[in-house]
């Protein structure tokens, strides 16, 4: 088995425009395709960081002088970096989401294919499970997380549903949550609904919207001028996210004027969004919701 199918893998890495003798930053490591790839482009005197909370991870590690694998969650970016006395870097490469071998292990409960304990976390050091979220979130912060991350107009009812299934025994694993959820899983649209219930907890487990929010401001810290930043996201929250920040390097409202109307944005982005071909997303079908936006600091 793949560990990871590097999506766009060519497109990703052209992105960056490397320099032989860049520093880069990969915060996605995954099984390492996408970093092997910059690995190529880069000369002796290059140097590329990894990141990954995932402990399955370093299995996958370069073994290569010119690399270093920082085993943490890529929003510590600046404080690791700094660690190994980088301040500023060429280019930075983020995969979202999640990769395929913690969709393909059925323990990590990421998936909606097999039963498996409550779990969905990308690190084992994280407290937070989805054991947690089921069975002890109250019911206001149910409704948050199932209607803020998986854009479900049934969450008051889900929420509810969970609350009372729970009171009678807990809910511990996934095939649990599936039978306590069943009535809103008709056959036509079970699949869908489910991963968007999946990709809720999930979000919330991990952190990943406050993650992407403090990796993105510290992307535009500590890039060179002309650096680049290239992004896949696989769901509208995190590509609004994205789309947002690269747009005028906020993730609200408008940037100021100043008094002759004008603005400063910090990025200029660098052709349109891309997706996957036919041909990749019949290799990967993982890749079908693939969205890469690329962006030069100015």
């Amino acid at each position: 088995m793949e560990y990871h199918n590097p999506v766009l893998l060519q497109e990703t890495v052209d992105g960056l425009n490397i320099k032989p003798d860049g520093i880069y930053v990969d915060v996605t490591f995954g099984g390492g395709g996408h970093s092997r790839e910059i690995m190529s482009r880069l000369g002796p005197n290059g140097k590329l960081f990894g990141f990954d909370q995932d402990e399955d991870t370093r299995a996958n590690i370069i073994d290569d002088e010119r690399f270093v694998l920082i085993p943490e969650n890529f929003r510590f970016i600046k404080r690791f970096l700094r660690f190994y006395g980088v301040k500023s870097v060429d280019g930075i490469l983020a995969d979202l989401g999640v990769s395929s071998h913690q969709f393909d292990v059925p323990e990590r409960g990421f998936s909606t294919r097999f039963e498996a304990d409550l779990d969905m976390r990308m690190s084992k050091k994280n407290n937070l499970d989805a054991y947690k979220v089921v069975n002890e979130y109250d019911e206001a912060n149910l409704k948050r997380v199932f209607l803020d991350y998986g854009e479900l107009k049934i969450a008051p009812a889900l929420a509810k549903t969970i609350i009372e299934a729970r009171e009678i025994k807990a809910i511990k694993t996934t095939d649990d949550l599936k039978q306590v959820l069943n009535r809103f899983l008709p056959e036509q649209f079970k699949n869908k609904v489910l991963a968007q219930i999946y990709q809720a907890i999930r979000i919330e487990v991990n952190q990943e919207m406050e993650v992407l929010k403090e990796f993105l401001e510290q992307s535009l810290e500590i890039l060179k001028p002309e650096g680049r930043l290239s992004v896949i996201s696989y769901h509208s929250l995190e590509d609004r996210l994205v789309k947002r920040f690269m747009k005028n390097g906020l993730f609200e409202g408008e940037p100021e004027h100043d008094f002759f109307g004008n603005f400063s944005v910090p990025f200029k982005l660098v052709g349109k969004m891309i997706v996957p071909n036919s041909e990749e997303i019949k290799r990967n079908n993982r890749a079908r919701s693939a969205k890469l936006r690329i962006a030069e600091k100015k």
